[in-house]
């Protein structure tokens, strides 16, 4: 039995992140999950208690996959430019990856309190994986450095999933440059 409401939730949550990457938060809704599990809707609240709930759990289960990519990319490099940099790219690599429209589709929507939180402890938990790096780097402020690094790869996710003109390579490359070296390039 355990297992069986182990596998539903996990089929909802797969739903759940078809669901927000193909319409965004207003696609997620509890007939929607439904019918894309094969469930009752009555069984749906079973599993979770509102939309809320479907993306706390989404934010626990997927952001830390996300968040470990990263890191790994990160361990990868010996120089804390190197860490940086891994930091940056690999974030802006996972944009078209469903967890990570499906991250984007939830920070984007209106949320309880409780998820909201969620969400910005796992942001915090990303951007602290730098902090370091960027003391070994000369910042006298590592913490807002790193702050200001991560709005940088927020304004580059932004910039790809709006699909502007540039390729999402050309996008990357210019968040690095913009990371390591400032506007001067």
């Amino acid at each position: 039995m355990a297992e069986h409401r182990s596998m539903q939730r996990a089929a909802l949550l797969d739903a759940a992140r078809s669901l927000l990457s193909e319409g965004g938060t207003e696609a997620l809704t509890f007939p929607a999950l439904a019918e894309r599990t094969g469930l009752a809707r009555s069984s749906v609240y079973e599993y979770f208690r509102s939309r809320a709930a479907v993306v706390e759990e989404l934010c626990e289960v997927d952001f830390p996959l996300w968040a470990a990519e990263v890191a790994a990319a990160m361990e990868r490099e010996e120089s804390p430019e190197g860490k940086v940099e891994a930091y940056v790219r690999r974030q802006l690599a996972l944009v078209g990856d469903r967890r990570h429209r499906a991250v984007v589709a939830i920070s984007a929507s209106e949320l309880d309190a409780g998820a909201r939180e969620k969400i910005r402890a796992a942001h915090g938990g990303l951007v602290a994986m730098i902090v370091e790096a960027l003391g070994e780097m000369g910042h006298e402020q590592p913490r807002l450095a790193a702050m200001l690094v991560q709005g940088v790869v927020d304004a580059a996710v932004r910039r790809i999933e709006l699909g502007a003109a540039e390729v999402p390579e050309a996008v990357t490359d210019a968040a690095v440059t913009m990371v390591l070296h400032g506007v001067q390039g």
